[in-house]
């Protein structure tokens, strides 16, 4: 059993993915070409976004969004410790610090009460409201940014974090590489904050077959400066360079595959819900084990499919009796940012973030994608429900 089948999603589609591919091959356009602009003007129009700019992955789109909104030293960027290095990894490339909020331990999102608490402790630099970095001349950090991540597929309490960020002064980047498809009261993933970024990833809700993102806005101004951004920082010409930028252009071949991917994305969204709704409606019940929690007004593009053990041990003991079974499962994330060997510098301490620390040893996610047929479903229950009497 896969995890991710992407076998069956390209039988499906073997003959528009070739179809596009040959196109790209005879205009032999492969950097920036024309399928690149199509798909942003089809991506922008499903997100609700005026603009859109393909770059070249999920951490790319998240490094030009800082670097368009000059993000850089003595800059504090909130953000969750409860997601993919990635996040935090661009604050911490340009020299800004990256400050830690934790988790509404029910949607895995960042907690927007606990945002407001961090926020205040780094301007009046009272860390007992919340925890900071235990770092030389954190009282001079200047609060710039918010980066809420779309955890899992379901997007972050975007009303509530938009306004304590108005109120703060803060800009807003949606790091919705999980959510392509959500749904948050109305609007679609990728239409919240001043910036939006997504990945197409391969394991991603609408991946493509390498690496490969897209940043989205309404300001006409962050979107030319997105452009330049991505092609080294280009003004009128190649050889005009303006400002300093990076190599963060969407190839055009992975642009086409997309564009053959997101032909059916609409259909296998709601594929997407009807296999959780299987796995919920199975699993819900079973001692020790909760089930993913979706709030009302919300539709998660189900990214993965996430469950939480009793404790460490419980979730090792049901791991290895699904693997027995030949089941595959994943852990996210195991081990939260704030205690990773690379933000050591920062002085975080264990208990810092307990409701990320406590998710990250306690949650697993099971085969997740379209095309899991509701026979599969049954037999991962079947040996979850059994593992779990034993």
């Amino acid at each position: 059993m896969d995890f991710i089948d992407l076998k069956a999603q390209q039988a499906g589609i073997r003959d528009r993915l070739d179809a596009n591919m040959r196109k790209v091959l005879a205009h032999g356009q492969y950097i920036l070409g024309p399928e690149v602009k199509e798909l942003e003007g089809k991506l922008a129009a499903y997100a609700g976004r005026k603009y859109a700019v393909g770059c070249a992955s999920g951490t790319d789109a998240l490094l030009m969004a800082l670097m368009a909104l000059g993000v850089g030293p003595g800059d504090a960027v909130f953000t969750t410790p409860f997601t993919f290095i990635s996040t935090a990894e661009v604050i911490s490339l340009l020299g800004a610090t990256p400050i830690y909020v934790d988790i509404d331990p029910g949607t895995y999102n960042i907690d927007p009460d606990k945002l407001e608490q961090a926020i205040v402790a780094l301007k009046t630099g009272d860390d007992r409201l919340a925890p900071l970095p235990r770092i030389e001349g954190v009282e001079k950090l200047r609060p710039k940014a918010v980066i809420p991540v779309d955890m899992l597929g379901l997007m972050a309490d975007y009303a509530a974090i938009g306004d304590i960020a108005r109120k703060h002064g803060l800009t807003v980047i949606e790091d919705a590489a999980q959510s392509f498809g959500a749904v948050y009261k109305g609007r679609k993933a990728c239409a919240f904050g001043d910036i939006a970024c997504t990945s197409f990833f391969p394991a991603k809700p609408l991946g493509c077959y390498g690496d490969g993102g897209m940043i989205f806005t309404d300001d006409p101004n962050l979107a030319s400066m997105l452009e330049s951004i991505r092609a080294h920082g280009k003004g009128s010409h190649k050889y005009d360079n303006v400002r300093i930028g990076i190599n963060g252009r969407l190839d055009t071949l992975q642009a086409a595959i997309v564009l053959a991917k997101f032909e059916v994305f609409p259909e296998e969204m709601e594929k997407r819900q009807e296999v959780a709704r299987r796995y919920t409606e199975a699993i819900r019940g079973i001692p020790g084990i909760e089930t993913p929690f979706v709030p009302e007004g919300y539709r998660s593009a189900w990214a993965q499919y996430s469950l939480l053990a009793r404790d460490e041990a419980h979730r090792s003991f049901l791991q290895k009796g699904l693997q027995e079974q030949g089941i595959p499962t994943m852990i996210y994330y195991p081990r939260p940012l704030h205690l990773q060997t690379a933000f050591a510098f920062l002085g975080y301490r264990e208990g810092d973030c307990p409701a990320s620390e406590d998710c990250a040893v306690r949650t697993f996610s099971l085969p997740m994608h379209p095309y899991l047929a509701e026979e599969q479903q049954d037999f991962v229950v079947k040996a979850l429900r059994e593992r779990s009497a034993s």
